[in-house]
């Protein structure tokens, strides 16, 4: 008996391993569904409040399915089109950009009285030749052509997840709130009615029975409802936090003159979805072309500064009181999410790392579990 005992655990604990290994397997052979999907999903909690607004005001599904597509291309154009512009205006001022870098390198090198001819004599322009163009060219353009294909994914998608959500919604509920709330109506009634009663004490047993079951499923409704409503909260919250520090970068540098805001605005947006990691390079790129623009070390750390100014305030101090401490993650879980996402999803992965993870931290959190709660200790920073 007792070494059924000591198997059981351990049987159960190789099962979740397998079980998981095989869910890393699958997440990332099928990547290519997986990635869209989960962005789409994101996308539909960013459009739910509007998408509800208007569904109360009796607008067809038909009519809001294309606004969200029309809002959607509107912004991705806009974005598309400075980014572009960006790059072009770079392409055009490279020349420059090379010399100024070369002569820093060159000036620190001989400052610091490096001899090596690599640094003494440094020239961009002849490393970038001995790179494969042609190789270059037809991976740009692979990859372009699979960013087009994952953007018309996320769309299709997109279209059938604000159709199809509701009845996805109604279907965990009666698999987990209507079967849970069996379960305890079935124990409220063995409470009281295995109790001596008389006749008249009937009709008052009859009314608590119902009054705790409608307790009861008050309760239950609410945690699942809670459970949504938290993720659409942190989603949404997460965006705006990560856009208002792109919009603030992005202003900063067109007041400092620093070339290219639009790009390391954006670069501050996508990038602050990986914490810590992603804030530095954000703030490294913009600090480098700060300094090669303007060849002084002044103005370099005069822009690194303020961008870190900038993402303190927002990510340290307005984020935790807008999302809430109850969804802050331990560092360490932050870095082995952002490895073990970016493994099976690459960029877009490490991306979505954390807002996965804080995804699954609100479910299994409101769960009774104690294996479960102890997995959501493990993943809080307190």
């Amino acid at each position: 008996m007792k070494r059924k005992n000591l198997s059981d655990p351990l049987l159960k604990f190789f099962v979740t391993i397998i079980g998981l290994f095989v869910v890393g397997v699958a997440l990332r052979e099928l990547r290519h569904i997986f990635i869209p999907f989960v962005v789409a999903y994101m996308l539909y909690f960013l459009f739910s409040p509007l998408n509800a607004l208007l569904q109360k005001k009796r607008i067809p599904l038909f009519v809001i399915i294309p606004l969200n597509l029309g809002i959607v291309g509107f912004i991705t154009f806009g974005v598309s089109r400075f980014l572009i512009d960006s790059l072009l205006k770079f392409t055009k001022d490279i020349d420059s950009y090379f010399f100024k870098l070369n002569h820093i390198v060159r000036d620190l090198a001989g400052s610091i009285g490096v001899n090596d001819p690599f640094f003494k004599y440094f020239s961009l322009q002849k490393i970038i030749a001995k790179l494969d163009y042609k190789q270059l060219a037809g991976d740009v353009l692979t990859y372009s052509l699979d960013l087009l294909g994952g953007v018309l994914f996320v769309l299709f998608f997109f279209i059938f997840i604000v159709g199809g959500h509701t009845a996805i919604f109604n279907a965990f509920k009666r698999r987990y709130v209507t079967e849970n709330k069996m379960r305890r109506f079935q124990k409220i009634e063995k409470k009281y009615l295995t109790q001596e009663i008389t006749i008249e004490e009937n009709l008052e047993v009859e009314e608590k029975i119902e009054e705790e079951k409608h307790e009861t499923e008050i309760k239950l409704e609410g945690t699942f409802k809670e459970i949504t409503g938290q993720i659409q909260k942190y989603i949404i919250s997460k965006i705006a936090m990560n856009l208002l520090a792109g919009i603030l970068v992005t202003v900063i540098l067109l007041i400092l003159e620093v070339d290219f805001p639009f790009i390391w605005g954006a670069f501050t947006f996508f990038l602050n979805f990986i914490p810590s990691i992603g804030s530095a390079v954000a703030l490294i790129f913009p600090t480098l072309l700060a300094l090669v623009q303007f060849e002084t070390v002044g103005y370099g750390l005069l822009v690194a500064a303020l961008i870190g100014l900038i993402q303190t305030i927002i990510f340290n101090i307005l984020e935790p009181k807008i999302i809430g401490n109850r969804l802050d993650l331990n560092p360490i879980v932050i870095l082995l999410s952002v490895l073990i996402w970016g493994y099976l999803w690459g960029i877009i992965g490490m991306l979505l790392a954390v807002p996965l993870t804080a995804i699954i931290k609100i479910i299994i959190s409101n769960s009774k579990s104690k294996n479960l709660q102890f997995i959501t200790d493990l993943i809080n920073r307190d």
